[in-house]
């Protein structure tokens, strides 16, 4: 599994991990019954410790999108469509903000910001 890890970010290694996992199964790359790789394998490809990535397939767990058999491993969940909905809404809730955010920086009005979303609306 392609994951990257950065050691100087400020999120800990263990969130980076679970995030990307995470955005894996929302966007269709991990589908269900999809098997994870072991906390081993992942830990050493990594080069992690293995609690770090268990630490990260906890929060998976808690959250509803892998499950952990034991002895067999851990596998995407039939994921909840309600959360995997919500967790799309967040993400293009923030690259709105983000946009606006550019948008007013660039000095452009809050008006101008939405005759141009008005006009890319009408375009898709």
């Amino acid at each position: 599994m392609k994951l990257i890890i950065n050691h100087s970010s400020m999120l800990p290694i263990y969130e980076q991990i679970s995030g990307q996992i995470k955005d894996k199964i929302i966007h269709g790359e991990l589908i269900e019954g999809a098997a994870l790789p072991s906390v081993r394998i992942l830990a050493r490809e990594l080069r992690v410790s293995a609690l770090t990535v268990k630490k990260s397939y906890d929060i998976l767990e808690q959250e509803g999108f892998i499950s952990t058999i034991h002895g067999k491993g851990s596998f995407v969940t039939s994921a909840n469509q309600e959360r995997l909905a919500e967790e799309k809404k967040r993400e293009v809730e923030s690259e709105l903000e983000h946009a606006i955010s550019k948008g007013r920086s660039c000095g452009m009005t809050d008006q101008e910001i939405k005759e141009l979303f008005h006009i890319i609306m009408e375009e898709l």
